[in-house]
Formats: C-alpha cells, sequence, structure tokens
C-alpha cells in the first residue's frame, strides 16, 4: 500500500473512531447499557456490539473487499485485509460507570498491522498512526519515554485472574508478575484496558505493559502506534506474531525496557 491508501484508511478510521466515541457516551452510565457476562467472565454491554456492528456496517460500505474481525462480531475475518477492532477495550470499567475505555481499530495486511487509531471519548484523546509516518496524539507527534530502568516507571498489567492460558499451556501468573515488577522498582498498574496502557506507552506516561491474553484486537492497533513513538511490541517472549488470529499475549514497551519485562514475565512463569 503507498502512503495515499494508507492516508485513505487512517481518515475512514479516524471517522469512524470519533463515531464509535459518541456512541460510547451514549451509553456510558445509562440505564440501558443492559451488562451481560460472556463466557470467558468478561462483562458485555449494548455499547460493545453497537459499535462492533457499525463498524462492520461501515467497512462493508466503504471497502466491500476488506473483513472485519472484532471482538464481538465479525465479517470475513479470512482476507488480506481486515479491520481488526475492540469496540470498548476496559468493558469492566465501562459497565462500572468509570471512564477508562477506548476504541481501538487496525488496518491489518497479511497479519501486519498497517494503519492504527485509538480513540478516549472521555478525554477527546484520539491517538493515530501509519506505517513509516510517526505516532499522533490529536495531532501532535508523541515519542516514548526513553529511561532504561524500570525504577518508578509505570508498567501495566493486564492477566485477568490469578492464571491465563493459550492452549493448554499456563501463560502468566498474576501473582509472581506483580511480585518481579516491584523488586525491579516499578510501579504495577492494572487498569483493566490494555489499550489505554498501551497508548500511555506510546505518549511516554507509561513504560511498559504486559498482556497475558489471547485476543489480537486489544493489541492490533498498539502495534502501529506504540512501534511509531518508538516504542516496541512483541508476544511475551519477545517474538513477532500475526495480529489477524489468536495471538501469544504481548508486551508493549518504550523499546528500552523491552528485554527486562521480557525476563520478569519469564520468571514469573518459571515460579509459578
Amino acid at each position: 500500500m503507498d502512503n495515499s491508501d494508507l492516508k485513505q484508511y487512517l481518515d475512514f478510521a479516524k471517522a469512524l473512531a470519533l463515531e464509535a466515541g459518541t456512541l460510547m457516551k451514549r451509553y456510558f452510565r445509562a440505564d440501558d447499557i443492559a451488562t451481560e457476562w460472556k463466557e470467558d467472565n468478561t462483562p458485555l454491554t449494548i455499547a460493545d456490539t453497537t459499535i462492533n456492528g457499525l463498524v462492520i456496517e461501515r467497512v462493508k460500505k466503504a471497502y466491500p473487499e476488506h473483513g472485519v474481525l472484532g471482538e464481538e462480531d465479525s465479517f470475513e475475518s479470512k482476507r488480506d485485509m481486515l479491520w481488526v477492532v475492540d469496540p470498548i477495550d476496559g468493558t469492566m470499567p465501562f459497565s462500572a460507570g468509570l471512564p477508562i475505555s477506548t476504541f481501538s481499530l487496525a488496518l491489518v495486511k497479511n497479519g501486519v498491522p498497517q494503519v492504527g487509531v485509538v480513540y478516549d471519548p472521555f478525554c477527546d484523546r484520539l491517538f493515530t498512526a501509519i506505517t513509516g509516518k510517526g505516532a499522533y496524539l490529536n495531532g501532535k507527534k508523541i515519542a516514548v519515554k526513553t529511561v532504561d530502568s524500570l525504577t518508578n516507571s509505570y508498567v501495566n498489567m493486564e492477566t485477568w485472574g490469578t492464571e491465563n492460558f493459550l492452549g493448554d499451556a499456563k501463560l502468566l501468573a498474576i501473582d509472581g508478575l506483580r511480585e518481579k515488577l516491584i523488586e525491579a522498582g516499578a510501579k504495577p498498574f492494572t487498569l483493566c484496558s490494555m489499550v489505554i496502557s498501551g497508548v500511555l506507552v506510546a505518549s511516554g506516561d507509561f513504560s511498559g505493559s504486559v498482556f497475558g491474553v489471547t485476543k489480537p484486537e486489544d493489541i492490533a492497533a498498539l502495534k502501529v502506534i506504540v512501534e511509531e513513538a518508538g516504542g516496541k511490541v512483541t508476544d511475551v517472549d519477545g517474538n513477532e506474531q500475526r495480529y489477524d488470529r489468536p495471538i501469544k499475549g504481548a508486551i508493549v514497551s518504550n523499546g528500552a525496557v523491552h528485554d527486562q519485562l521480557i525476563k520478569i514475565v519469564q520468571d514469573a512463569h518459571t515460579r509459578h
């Protein structure tokens, strides 16, 4: 894809993000939010399904040759050109009336994210990036924090419970991970929104974030935004991975502390 194509796709994603943000605010703390619980014990609201459906509708109309891989619903998800969407990342705080959630959308070609957009409607923060052109927050270029130590660094961890599984393999042990981060001098958070923590890495507020779940829709947009801001995004072992299928978790960092976070994750896993 050339730059003109990427710019067109970015404009489409930005407009869709703002539309999704309006819906998020419409249902936030609303009486008709209609929270249910999914099989994986995570909440689902009418805002999640409405926004996911909106993305499929808009993609079908603008780019009928593309597919959609969504948290709640998908359309032709085996296509080479795929819009990977998390309609609301942070549904748990959203459903509890806490404004800690975002809309996340990436255009992925053959498994590689090319365009990333994240919108936080509560703080009106629009994070955007296309491959090779830098990362931006509300139109202003952003960069990761260049510290190479975890001492007094904010690090988010999203592992959802006492342990997580990737197939039959135990992936992360939350207690061991938190303990190891504290031993390294970090200040661990659990925001219940991997995407927010990831864009905060891109903007230089956090040094890293660890994701112990297999959902590509949580990481696809971050892959572009964080790396265009100078950071690094890999699986939990430090390897590259595709974002059009289940992933092996993720480590998102400023790059300088990436190897330290990989080692901490491995140590926490081993100890468990």
